[in-house]
């Protein structure tokens, strides 16, 4: 059984951090927090999620489901 891994992936210049758990198609949608958006396949499963300004949450902890 093969593993995959977590690609995480910090944009400095954008402030843009990006968390893959899946490597598939797939698109982003809104969540609660404005700053947390979450990708989702077709059938709506979790494949990662991304975090707009994220130097603006140093010490501010996010708490938002990710699952559908």
């Amino acid at each position: 059984m093969a593993k995959e891994k977590v690609k995480m992936w910090y944009d400095p210049e954008g402030d843009y951090l990006e968390i893959i758990f899946h490597k598939k198609a797939g698109y982003f949608r809104q969540t609660s927090h404005d700053q947390v958006m979450r990708k989702v396949d077709v059938k709506g499963n979790l494949l990662g999620f991304s975090v707009l300004r994220v130097s603006k949450l140093r010490n501010k902890p996010i708490d938002i489901a990710l699952a559908a």
